[in-house]
């Protein structure tokens, strides 16, 4: 089995000014899409060039030597001997996802996070960077290499593992129901991941074991379940401190040197998957932005931002922000927000300037309501 973490980086960095929407054609008896002016912020977002989305992944040649995430591994490297993990020696490459593969010691990263310009072009296409700076890349690897230690020692073997965690055999699926703020459940990742998989609640468990400077007795001193989980952790690595891995299979599955499809195809159409969504959201939308509709008589009454651009500007932060929380992952959430911004942008909403951190606080409040009912429901709007 591969662990696909689908996590996304605990912080998104600040977003550029809105940039008034580019008109379209309205719909009868719907407002056109207000004009530009000197009220209305703007700065245009990078094109990526057909050629670069044209191009073989394989071809762009990708290495951890010389990259971005080589020192993060060096520094990695000594957390694990601080922790005195010194006998097993995981193997990191690149490939299309954070994974480990079921009975391998190979700790595969995301090819993006070796290439500053890949990086951007995976926020801009892919919703979410998962290992946005080098804090949020150790905190995957960290949990990578619980997975690493599970199956080097065979902890999910065990009588004890199984007690605490589950059965390993359980079936592995994307879309989980978690219990936000379960004291049962340690939190690392975003999304509540580890109530996913008892595999993935073990190496969420580590991670949290492993993370330097982190006092988890305090943390989770209320949480009997967490706690209780963590305790076996310590003692346990503890137990295995010198002691040889019985399993040290390097499988390199999915690596980047075999990965023939192009940026185009490896992201492929953003789409909504045939969820309907129905026209009454629009009234919701103007609720979040007519309480200022009427306000601008004179030129001087404060700028203006577009809610199409604001949508589109902070769709990542949204995104990831609703799923940390709902564990709705931002493949999913990115359509609705796009759906959303042209929307916006067709109704020709807008907001004053001064205003946007409470628009802002409606919207992921908004989505985080409808990502509720896609969690429970399975369709953004119940019936």
């Amino acid at each position: 089995m591969t662990s696909p973490d689908k996590p996304a980086p605990a912080q998104v960095q600040p977003t550029r000014p809105d940039e008034p929407a580019p008109t379209t054609p309205s719909r009868a008896n719907e407002p056109a899409p207000a004009p530009a002016d000197d009220r209305f912020e703007s700065g245009p977002a990078e094109d990526i060039p057909p050629e670069v989305l044209n191009q073989r992944i394989c071809d762009f040649h990708l290495r951890l030597e010389g990259s971005p995430l080589e020192p993060i591994i060096a520094r990695f490297r000594q957390e694990l001997a601080a922790r005195g993990i010194v006998r097993l020696e995981p193997r990191f490459y690149l490939s299309d996802e954070w994974g480990v593969s079921d009975g391998s010691v190979a700790i595969a990263i995301p090819f993006y996070l070796a290439d500053d310009r890949l990086r951007r072009i995976q926020q801009r296409k892919g919703g979410i960077v998962e290992g946005i700076d080098p804090e949020d890349i150790l905190r995957y690897l960290r949990h990578e290499m619980g997975h690493v230690v599970n199956y080097a020692y065979r902890l999910y073997e065990t009588e004890e593992w199984t007690r605490l965690f589950g059965p390993m055999a359980r079936p592995y699926v994307d879309g989980y129901r978690s219990v936000p703020f379960s004291m049962d459940f340690v939190r690392h990742l975003p999304g509540n991941y580890a109530q996913k998989h008892p595999d993935d609640d073990w190496a969420e468990t580590f991670a949290v074991w492993m993370t330097p400077g982190l006092d988890w007795h305090d943390l989770y001193s209320d949480a009997p379940g967490a706690l209780r989980k963590l305790r076996y952790c310590e003692a346990t690595m503890s137990a295995l401190r010198d002691r040889d891995p019985a399993v040290t299979v390097v499988d390199l599955d999915g690596k980047v040197d075999d990965l023939a499809i192009t940026l185009q195809e490896f992201y492929g159409p953003a789409e909504l998957e045939g969820v309907a969504l129905p026209r009454s959201l629009d009234g919701d939308l103007r609720g979040i932005f007519s309480p200022w509709a009427g306000i601008w008589t004179t030129p001087d009454q404060g700028r203006r931002g577009s809610g199409a651009a604001l949508l589109r500007r902070n769709l990542d932060l949204l995104a990831n922000t609703v799923y940390r929380w709902t564990g709705v992952e931002p493949e999913v959430l990115a359509p609705l927000l796009e759906h959303l911004a042209r929307r916006a942008q067709t109704l020709g909403l807008a907001y004053p300037m001064a205003e946007r951190d409470t628009v802002l606080m409606q919207l992921a409040a908004f989505v985080t309501t409808l990502a509720m009912n896609y969690t429970y429901k399975g369709t953004f709007i119940a019936s």
